[in-house]
């Protein structure tokens, strides 16, 4: 079997000189591309090399963030253990008061004997928060579960922070009792 080449010459539609350019110009091409395709290739292997980095970069950030949330996890059920073991009742019942305290910025109320009151208003107890629920604990517990989630408790009076008077405050000479009833 002939080429195109070669039966378009022997029908005389294209001349010898052309039928060598273009052959001249195929050749060019070939060798052109061979050359250019080793380094193509060192372009794909770096860009293959550059996705398998990019993807083991986000592997590890997603372990990472796996691990971070696992162990926050782990914390929150050691609190729940910590408070379903130590929590204290509320002795609610005739001659009842409310604890008011704030958590999220709103005003929370919590009926509790006159007795518990007290402690609480002392510091020997501290309330904490485990998911909706509020439940009373020993300031030793407290100060375990702070260790592991501060936000968790909502009141520890024995911790609290030494109030500062403000030089601009204009009601620094009237003192807020802690037992103080709103």
């Amino acid at each position: 079997m002939t080429s195109l080449k070669d039966q378009l010459l022997k029908a005389g539609l294209i001349d010898p000189k052309k039928a060598k350019q273009a052959d001249k110009e195929k050749r060019k091409e070939a060798n052109q591309a061979r050359r250019t395709g080793q380094s193509e290739q060192d372009e794909i292997k770096a860009a293959a090399k550059a996705a398998l980095e990019a993807k083991a970069e986000r592997d590890r950030e997603l372990n990472r963030q796996r691990n971070q949330e696992a162990e926050q996890k782990a914390l929150q059920a050691q609190i729940r253990q910590l408070v379903q073991n130590h929590r204290q009742s509320k002795g609610a019942g005739p001659g009842d008061m409310e604890y008011n305290f704030t958590h999220n910025n709103r005003i929370k109320k919590m009926r509790v004997s006159t007795k518990i009151h007290r402690q609480i208003v002392l510091g020997h107890l501290a309330i904490v928060c485990v998911g909706e629920a509020f439940e009373l604990v020993p300031r030793v517990v407290a100060n375990k579960i702070a260790q592991r989630d501060p936000a968790s408790v909502l009141v520890d009076n024995f911790n609290a922070q030494s109030t500062e008077v403000v030089e601009d405050d204009p009601y620094k000479d009237y003192v807020i009792p802690d037992d103080l009833m709103w």
